[in-house]
């Protein structure tokens, strides 16, 4: 099961930064297409208390909204 969930949408530059990040920390992730289909959406907004910037990054229970760059 992966660590982290990512909440995207294709296109997105701060998405693809996210992505690359948890790649080269090696950390297991899995990307969800919010823009696949109504049930992706409700996921997130869920997740994110109704916010619907992304991305939204679930890691251990913890969630953050957004993604500037990262260590």
């Amino acid at each position: 099961m992966p660590g982290v969930i990512i909440y995207m949408k294709q296109g997105c530059p701060h998405c693809r930064a996210a992505r690359e990040h948890f790649q080269r920390l090696a950390v297991p992730f899995a990307e969800v297409d919010v823009q696949a289909g109504p049930e992706p959406l409700r996921r997130m907004l869920a997740a994110s208390g109704g916010q619907r910037r992304v991305p939204v990054i679930v890691q251990g229970g913890e969630v953050s909204i957004g993604f500037q760059g990262g260590s």
